[in-house]
């Protein structure tokens, strides 16, 4: 089958409110909800606008398409409830495939809106959208499914391509692991090089490609890509080290970055990227010890101690480590390529 193109078919205007059915979710504060399985969606933008999961939903729908008060659209397929800021799409039409492509054609209307104006039901009613038509003018669907399955399985050739490569370079290093002794190592006994970075304030960064590693627990420590060079202190092929802020985030920077005063770059030279991730999951349980009433300064990491594999000298086992995550990296590669090809093959 020829690959279908966006320009292969006309496109029409079409106002939300006389293409689908709108309802509006209803108000089920936190003290109220109860644990459960059930998907709760609220006005978020992340994890497809879902923000609980109850059990004492007041009432449930599926197959839906759900629109935040920021415009963020999202398809929810499975049994689902949702709070008084959500404005809930219906139309006998809809799947999972459509449904995705329709998500993305509200959102293009997302710069409209903003915390002082947001979303509610009656403007998303009024809200112009741009779908492919038919021949009758209406839109259509049948196209917007056959085009995200096509689009969806493309990208999921993607990533066979790249986890198929993984099998192949993992297996030949990886046949087995023995079992191994274990032994209490100081922090400069399994790293040579122990430096804090340089406090650089938002008011003297600059805009640019440069990863700025800093004290969050998210996006592997990245808070900001900036362009200074000088007063600075890079760092590459190291783990970072929160010492204050989310004290103990522990994560591997493979490429080059620019550290604040808040981390503490670690680098061993026996080590390569697994083995790094290896220690990153060490390292990182001094969360439990400190806080952030409690930082963890230059003494103190060098009086810290790590339990490691041990080798037949009795230094640490970097080659242990490194083929452990290899080893995790590659029943997880089987795994995902297990659920892949199902996708590819039998979901439809």
């Amino acid at each position: 089958m020829s690959k279908l193109k966006l320009t292969d078919v006309e496109w029409g205007e079409f106002k939300i409110g006389n293409i689908f059915e709108i309802a509006r979710g209803k108000r089920h504060i936190e003290k109220n909800r109860k644990k459960g399985s059930i998907p709760y969606y609220s006005a978020s933008s992340v994890n497809n606008g879902v923000t609980d999961f109850i059990s004492n939903p007041l009432f449930v729908m599926r197959n839906k398409i759900i629109v935040t008060t920021f415009c963020d659209a999202f398809y929810a397929g499975n049994t689902f409830t949702a709070s008084d800021e959500i404005t809930i799409l219906d139309n006998k039409y809809i799947n999972k495939h459509n449904g995705l492509f329709v998500s993305n054609s509200i959102m293009s209307n997302k710069s409209k809106y903003a915390f002082g104006r947001k979303a509610f039901t009656e403007r998303i009613k009024e809200q112009i959208i741009m779908l492919p038509i038919d021949f009758q003018g209406q839109p259509n669907w049948q196209f917007m499914e056959d085009y995200i399955k096509q689009e969806q399985k493309q990208q999921a050739q993607k990533i066979i391509d790249y986890y198929e490569r993984k099998l192949v370079e993992l297996a030949g290093d990886v046949a087995g692991l023995d079992k191994v002794e274990w032994k209490t190592f100081r922090f400069t006994e399994v790293f040579q090089e122990i430096q804090r970075g340089k406090r650089l304030t938002k008011a003297n960064q600059t805009d640019g490609p440069k990863p700025y590693i800093s004290s969050t627990s998210e996006n592997n420590g990245v808070d900001a890509f900036i362009g200074n060079e000088t007063g600075v202190r890079k760092f590459e092929d190291v783990l970072t080290l929160a010492n204050s802020g989310s004290v103990g985030s522990t994560f591997y920077q493979q490429f080059e970055f620019v550290a604040s005063d808040h981390v503490t770059a670690l680098k061993s030279e026996n080590a390569d990227k697994y083995a790094y991730l290896f220690l990153s999951t060490v390292v990182k349980r001094l969360e439990e010890k400190y806080s952030f009433n409690r930082e963890i300064n230059d003494t103190r990491i060098k009086r810290e101690k790590l339990i490691l594999p041990v080798d037949k000298e009795g230094n640490p086992n970097f080659q242990y480590m490194s083929d452990f995550v290899k080893k995790l990296e590659l029943d997880k590669a089987q795994e995902v390529l297990e659920y892949i090809y199902i996708y590819i093959y039998i979901s439809e």
